[in-house]
């Protein structure tokens, strides 16, 4: 088979180092990839998505995977599926649980999802009275797509004005802000879940933690995420059969019913309150950092998996998982996520620790030479069978890799451990 993988981040790489171990894979291609997926496979530039698309029919693709949320938004899925190839990855009517934290709220009481009490508005007023109602802390999420930095919790009625109105105007995400959720502030503890569905059918991996924020002690701002890891402990098996029946095929369900079925990978951030499980948000994709902890955990060819979803034939396939554990940590140029880098050399010392991988994103290559030129530039993955060798793997690895400015946090899964 050959197979197109559309993104460029770590998620991507993760994608593709995991297929790239199939023998059925005769060949990996990357649209647009980074300076390391070229490693894995052959990096396509194209300058539409309709220009990929007559690439993909000349090679030709036999199965295409979209990684990120903006390409699912803006109907890949769905051009690719009509020309007649195999897709992975939901529809764009399927992806608005994501492109539209309005719509996804609004799903959720029209489907009786267990999620924190909300109003959604473009009007200031409006928005300032329920939060006031609510009392502080009160969540602040603007409505469309914010690279993973549209939510602010607001302590008081103060920053809850300042935030509003920095939305609402356009001033701070744009259009994304120009209509906000304002909800109810949940205190307990976060898991990420992941689905893989075909519609009808859905497999849970297991849960996942990551951290947002950019340093130790989740202190300052929020990310694309600094590093993740998994199985979580706090996710008890009644926890996750929860999660499955009152969220994961309600859902589901809700979206065939609404003619919006969906295919792909369904993420769901969930609050986890007094042993009770409520619905945070969706996402429509792998996450990134916490695709790196998963795919390595799936004892089941991964290939598998993505055809029979695509194929709306996962009941007829045995999805299993190691008892292992993963910890990403993430390493992160200076700037990160201020401004952008300037591009710097990396270097590395071999060989990698014994169960420890790397994943690339923010990288370019010069030469020989592979340099950080994003934000978040690698993503450093142990993997053990416990919890603690998989950090101490992770974080031995980073050690072996520098770069100027290199930032990470040092205490990824440290809670677990606790």
């Amino acid at each position: 088979m050959k197979i197109l993988i559309i993104g460029n981040g770590a998620r991507e790489y993760a994608l593709g180092l995991a297929l790239s171990s199939d023998s059925r894979v005769a060949q990996l291609y990357f649209a647009p990839g980074n300076g390391a997926t070229e490693t894995l496979g052959k990096n396509l530039i194209a300058s539409s998505y309709d220009e990929l698309l007559h690439i993909a029919q000349d090679i030709p693709i036999s199965l295409v995977i979209v990684g990120p949320e903006a390409p699912l938004l803006a109907g890949v899925s769905d051009l690719f599926a009509q020309a007649g190839f195999l897709v992975f990855g939901p529809s764009q009517q399927a992806a608005i649980l994501e492109g539209s934290k309005a719509f996804m709220k609004d799903f959720a009481k029209r489907h009786n999802l267990p999620t924190a009490r909300f109003i959604q508005t473009s009007d200031l007023n409006e928005a300032l009275d329920f939060a006031n109602t609510l009392g502080y802390p009160a969540v602040i999420k603007a409505d469309g797509l914010c690279a993973g930095k549209g939510v602010v919790i607001a302590q008081d009625a103060k920053q809850a004005s300042e935030t509003l109105e920095s939305m609402l105007s356009g001033e701070a995400f744009g259009e994304a802000g120009k209509r906000v959720v304002i909800e109810e502030y949940l205190e307990g503890f976060e898991l990420s879940v992941f689905a893989v569905c075909d519609s009808e059918d859905f497999v849970l991996f297991p849960a996942a933690q990551d951290h947002k924020r950019l340093l130790s002690g989740n202190k300052g701002p929020n990310t694309g995420g600094m590093g993740a890891y998994a199985p979580a402990p706090a996710a008890t098996p009644e926890i996750m059969d929860t999660i499955s029946r009152t969220i994961i095929a309600p859902t589901l369900a809700g979206m065939r019913q609404e003619k919006r079925a969906f295919t792909g990978v369904l993420f769901a951030g969930i609050m986890v309150v007094d042993s009770k499980p409520y619905l945070l948000e969706f996402n429509v994709r792998f996450g990134d950092p916490e695709c790196e902890v998963l795919l390595p955990l799936l004892q089941t060819p991964l290939l598998d998996v993505l055809t029979a979803c695509a194929q709306g034939n996962l009941k007829n396939l045995n999805v299993c998982f190691t008892q292992q554990s993963a910890v990403c940590v993430v390493l992160a140029t200076a700037e990160y996520p201020y401004s952008s880098p300037k591009p710097v050399v990396i270097a590395f010392d071999p060989p990698s620790p014994q169960g420890a991988h790397l994943c690339f994103a923010g990288v370019s290559r010069s030469g020989e030479d592979l340099l950080a030129t994003g934000g978040r530039v690698i993503a450093c993955v142990g993997v053990a069978d416990s919890l603690k060798e998989a950090r101490d793997s992770a974080y031995l690895l980073c050690k072996s890799v520098h770069f100027s400015g290199k930032q990470m946090r040092d205490d990824i899964a440290q809670w677990a451990l606790q």
